[in-house]
């Protein structure tokens, strides 16, 4: 159902388009050697060419390069062999060269597209305009002192990645389902690791709204969002601050806005600049990128499996629903950690167990499938033993418990615990008369055509038994004597 905001006057559509600065995995900056490791001592990472001293020259990390190329390729996008570095002017005091060494009219990556998984289990299709490398500005730090800024260059001249998407979003939430696609790829592709708290992956936001049908309005853009909720949020305030403004006989005004996540609220920072009052021309001291059309197919030959492909394969490999598959391959290494647990397994019992167990235990402690207390191979070993009827479904879960709290092997808390599982038909037999005997009532009942009692008897056996008995065996034994 189309999203839509109820106005005075009807109908308002929402336009959405996204501008992804996500940084680039790489131990150089994009133009000097400086260090780019996150949590580094302040200015301590800087090299003269990112303090913007006079006649610093900037060299080309070929790494961040490749890194570009490959997050192109995975996004299915152009990879254009000719592109060109250009400054960006404005003055700030967090950019001290007084100019960012951008992409303009030439980028690296050109059109490309992603698909979206949405909650009800269809896809759609979002354009990518273009991805462009650039170097980051510094930050300023104005909570460290009541009258003064204070600068951090630690992050000037770090490689980030703009990736800008087309204007074909329509809801919040496929605006939060193309952030966790794309930063899923960029996970699987190893080029920026897509932590939105650390700042290596921030969102600008660009809303317009329009009656259903009728050309584009003016748009906002929201900058710096660093979670996937606020994107959400501020989308949500800022198009009914635009309806509301628009049906008051306002009018929206292209500018640059800021999300406030305390109130809830965006607000306005500056008018919004057009490319002209940034001065671009292209950078006198670096010559246009030009790549070999070889080299860029040794990169391809080098990508991984990426997750709508691991998707589907899951889906026809593992008969998986399109729910499991998707949650599954949403990290490359929770991909790789049911597979290991599927292999020559149940694989619908393997989906099962790392979904609804093994991952709702970790997120109710914050942890990943990285720092798992049981292995891949730990779960395997668990779900064997329902296989071969040493336990039943039931104790598995007890043993499961016990394997995240001590770490040790199934088969061990099997053996100290005596939790094997009853397969002797005559113990079960003895369980089952026993039980029988003492609720002859009940039996008289069923066999008056009480038939809902049956699970009454089987709760009861397994209850005698300690929950070790075999269910089929108990349910094919049972049903005999009931009817008997």
């Amino acid at each position: 159902m189309a999203y839509r905001i109820a106005g005075e006057t009807g109908e308002w559509e929402v336009v959405i388009g996204l501008e992804v600065h996500a940084q680039v995995v790489s131990n150089a900056k994009l133009f000097s050697g400086a260090a780019t490791a996150f949590g580094a001592a302040p200015n301590s990472q800087v090299s003269f060419v990112d303090a913007g001293f006079p006649g610093m020259l900037p060299v080309i990390n070929e790494v961040c390069v490749e890194q570009a190329v490959r997050t192109g390729l995975g996004l299915k996008a152009q990879i254009n062999l000719r592109s060109v570095f250009d400054r960006k002017n404005y003055f700030y005091a967090d950019l001290p060269s007084g100019y960012q060494i951008s992409q303009f009219q030439q980028p690296i990556v050109g059109y490309g597209t992603i698909v979206l998984d949405l909650a009800d289990g269809s896809t759609r299709e979002v354009g990518i305009t273009r991805l462009h490398l650039e170097m980051d500005a510094g930050k300023s730090l104005h909570d460290q002192n009541p009258t003064k800024t204070y600068i951090d260059l630690n992050r000037s001249g770090v490689a980030l990645m703009e990736i800008v998407s087309e204007p074909d979003m329509r809801t919040p939430e496929e605006a939060a389902a193309y952030l966790r696609k794309l930063r899923t790829i960029l996970r699987y592709l190893g080029t920026c690791d897509g932590n939105m708290e650390e700042g290596s992956m921030r969102c600008d936001i660009n809303v317009s709204v329009r009656k259903p049908g009728e050309k584009y309005g003016t748009r906002t853009e929201t900058k710096n969002v660093n979670s996937i909720r606020y994107v959400q949020q501020a989308i949500e305030y800022e198009a009914h601050r635009q309806v509301t403004l628009i049906e008051d006989g306002g009018t929206v005004v292209q500018e640059t806005r800021l999300w406030d996540p305390n109130k809830g609220e965006t607000r306005s920072m500056r008018s919004k600049e057009e490319a002209h009052d940034y001065r671009y021309f292209p950078d006198p001291d670096l010559l246009p990128l030009e790549l070999d059309a070889d080299w860029v197919e040794q990169i391809k030959a080098t990508l991984p499996e990426l997750p709508d492909d691991k998707k589907a394969r899951f889906m026809a490999d593992y008969k998986l629903p399109v729910y499991d598959a998707g949650v599954l391959v949403a990290e490359r290494s929770r991909a790789d950690f049911y597979e290991e647990v599927a292999r020559g397994r149940d694989p619908k019992q393997a989906a099962n167990f790392v979904i609804g167990d093994l991952l709702g235990a970790l997120n109710k402690t914050g942890a990943d499938i990285d720092s798992s207390p049981i292995s891949a191979a730990a779960l395997g070993g668990l779900i064997d033993l329902i296989a071969d009827n040493t336990i039943s479904g039931r104790i598995a879960k007890e043993v499961f418990a016990d394997m995240l709290e001590t770490g040790k092997p199934a088969a061990q808390i099997v053996e100290e615990k005596g939790l094997r599982q009853v397969t002797d038909t005559g113990a079960i037999d003895q369980a089952i008369a026993a039980v029988m005997a003492a609720n002859a009532d009940k039996v008289a009942e069923f066999r008056g055509g009480k038939d809902k009692l049956f699970g009454f008897f089987v709760g009861q056996v397994m209850k005698a038994t300690q929950g070790k008995a075999n269910p089929a065996l108990v349910n094919e034994i049972l049903t005999a004597k009931l009817k008997g």
